[in-house]
């Protein structure tokens, strides 16, 4: 069984793809509604994570196009940007694993790494040999990365020790390494750390009761004198300016998935719409009712398109980050009134799990704050607008 390109791409933006990465999409979608949907209901009420899948998971074309190591074929900046749609139309949470693994760790390393670092450690994550997170966020240090971290490495002859706290990393509580982002006691810079989690001093905690993206399993870090060899520094990080250069790459990407998740609701109320019936009738054929999903799919249609083009300017080499944080503020925007205007043509029934609306209006949330809120990304696009940092 295979599934059709989606009703919810109204302008058919889908069909601007090369025919081999159109092929693999619908390998990708068949694969997420076959073995994914099915079970996502019930793992995110346990706040557990569905490990059987990875191994079909992986084996899908989305993870390690960007890097020569790991390429399989030719796949453009779009093309990645639909998969991440893909997967959080059916699950954000799993979308949220793939971007960590393939966009922030597997990004760490092929931005930053040196040749011997991206040959060793790029195959492993692609096929989930190895599991990866990424540590730079703090319980005291969000939104002021920059300048704000207080975790700290000191060199000591040919290694580094490490101390501090991470908070709200994911994938931290089953990860085989973590790049851990600390600043130097040496000169202020902020630098990167191939950090396995088996090293003494390495402790990741769950965090319990989120009442979003509840699949993902993140965790808080603490560091205590960790060692790590002057081979697991990331050679090419140097200061905040290439922790940023990660972070460009992700962040239109989390776009995407704002958009898969308001495709997910929207898609869901359709459903209920047409087959929930009131006053002798399907409330699809209600004013009101069309009025939600109309609204809703304007806000799809607009978000595709924003982010086609911020992943167009990728392809092409002159993306910059002003663009992904305009993208990832509009479609996060988007997509929170989305989930709420789908949630609202359920009714009461917008707040149970079974119809899946109240998942996608729970784990919205979470999209819309992390990678940089939508606050934060405004006053990156307003920079470049007038030319004025007005961070603080």
């Amino acid at each position: 069984m295979t599934f059709p390109t989606l009703a919810s791409d109204f302008y058919a933006f889908e069909s601007q793809l090369a025919e081999h990465e159109q092929r693999e999409l619908v390998r990708l979608r068949t694969f997420l509604e076959t073995e994914v949907k099915p079970v996502v209901n019930d793992y995110w009420d346990r706040a557990e994570f569905p490990r059987q899948i990875l191994p079909g998971l992986h084996a899908q074309q989305v993870f390690g196009n960007l890097w020569e190591e790991t390429k399989a074929g030719d796949f453009s900046a779009v093309y990645s940007g639909w998969t991440a749609l893909e997967l959080a139309r059916v699950d954000a949470s799993v979308a949220t694993y793939v971007g960590v693994q393939n966009g922030l760790a597997m990004g760490s390393i092929g931005v930053a790494g040196s040749p011997e670092q991206r040959a060793e450690w790029l195959p492993k994550l692609k096929t989930g040999e190895v599991i990866g997170a990424f540590g730079l966020t703090e319980p005291l240090s969000g939104s002021d990365s920059a300048q704000g971290l207080r975790t700290t490495a000191t060199r000591d002859g040919d290694h580094w020790v490490l101390n501090g706290a991470k908070r709200w990393i994911g994938n931290a509580t089953w990860s085989d390494i973590t790049i851990i982002w600390a600043k130097s006691t040496e000169d202020g810079q902020v630098k990167g750390f191939i950090v396995p989690t088996s090293t003494p001093g390495y402790t990741a905690t769950k965090i319990e009761r989120k009442q979003a993206l509840r699949i993902v399993q993140n965790a808080d870090i603490v560091l205590e004198d960790v060692r790590v060899p002057e081979s697991h520094r990331l050679q090419n990080a140097n200061s905040f300016r290439d922790t940023a250069a990660v972070l460009r790459l992700t962040r239109a990407e989390v776009a995407w998935a704002a958009v898969g998740t308001a495709i997910g609701a929207y898609e869901a109320a359709v459903d209920y719409a047409t087959r929930r019936e009131q006053f002798g009738k399907p409330i699809a054929s209600h004013q009101l009712v069309q009025d939600l999903l109309s609204r809703s799919l304007g806000n799809i249609t607009a978000s595709i398109a924003l982010c086609t083009r911020v992943s167009q300017m990728l392809d092409q080499g002159v993306q910059r980050d002003e663009h992904a944080s305009l993208a990832k503020a509009f479609a996060t925007t988007a997509m929170r009134e989305t989930v709420a205007l789908c949630r609202e043509a359920l009714g009461g029934n917008g707040i149970v799990l079974d119809y899946d609306v109240a998942r996608f209006h729970a784990d919205a949330e979470a999209l819309y704050s992390y990678e940089g809120t939508r606050e934060m990304n405004s006053l990156i696009v307003g920079r470049a607008i007038t030319g004025v940092g007005a961070f603080v």
